[in-house]
């Protein structure tokens, strides 16, 4: 699959998933129940709970190793946020003129290359770039070239590709429109699946499938099964 149509299908899914989260015209910065939207700073609460993923903590569990599956997925659910500024902001942009202008990010050339393998040894460099996206995110200014520019850098740096990006994203979008539909936003929606969060239940089955009806119709078995 070509890279601009990867790109495009990400956009396409993220633009179903939040008319149906937030309803028709969340573009204008609301809800269909009139809650506030700030996608930015969706991205610097999420890059927080990124850098929970790695044993930065000097008084606790100092030698633990760092779960790059999970962080991933925390790259991933930063991506769902990143992808909904660009529609936010689209205005009558066509998705596919949008993903050629994501294509020619300069840091993009090496976001698209065989993702390498991270070490634990880079956590506190990786950490910096994470505080770099918050930065970005939560002061003046906001350009969305450097903010791009800053995430595919730090993907390529925890072991993550378009491809593998495309990957998980579609396994996680299917997790983000499972949890709506079974009370997420209400409150009542089980994250822990016996003794597992769905984020590694969802891990689970991206090893194994990637259809987006077959990822939805695994995750309502399991979940029944509870």
């Amino acid at each position: 699959m070509k890279n601009t149509q990867m790109l495009e299908d990400m956009l396409k899914l993220q633009q179903k998933l939040n008319d149906e989260t937030n309803g028709k015209g969340w573009e204008n910065g609301y809800t269909k129940e009139g809650k506030l939207i700030s996608w930015r700073r969706c991205i610097y609460m999420e890059c927080a709970e990124l850098i929970e993923s790695f044993a930065w903590k000097h008084w606790k569990s100092i030698k633990s190793p760092t779960n790059w599956d999970n962080v991933r997925i925390e790259l991933v659910d930063i991506w769902h946020f990143i992808l909904s500024i660009l529609l936010e902001e689209k205005g009558k942009k066509e998705l596919s003129f949008i993903a050629m202008e994501l294509s020619s990010v300069g840091a993009f050339r090496d976001f698209i290359k065989e993702k390498g393998t991270p070490s634990d040894e880079d956590m506190y460099a990786i950490i910096s770039d994470i505080e770099l996206i918050i930065h970005k995110c939560s002061g003046f200014g906001f350009d969305m070239g450097e903010l791009l520019s800053a995430f595919f850098t730090l993907c390529v740096k925890c072991g993550l590709n378009l491809e593998s990006l495309y990957k998980i994203y579609i396994g996680k979008n299917v997790l983000n429109a499972f949890r709506q539909a079974h009370g997420y936003k209400e409150g009542f929606y089980k994250k822990i699946w016996n003794g597992k969060e769905d984020n590694a239940i969802l891990n689970e089955i991206l090893s194994q499938i990637l259809s987006y009806e077959m990822i939805y119709n695994e995750l309502e078995k399991r979940y029944k099964a509870l």
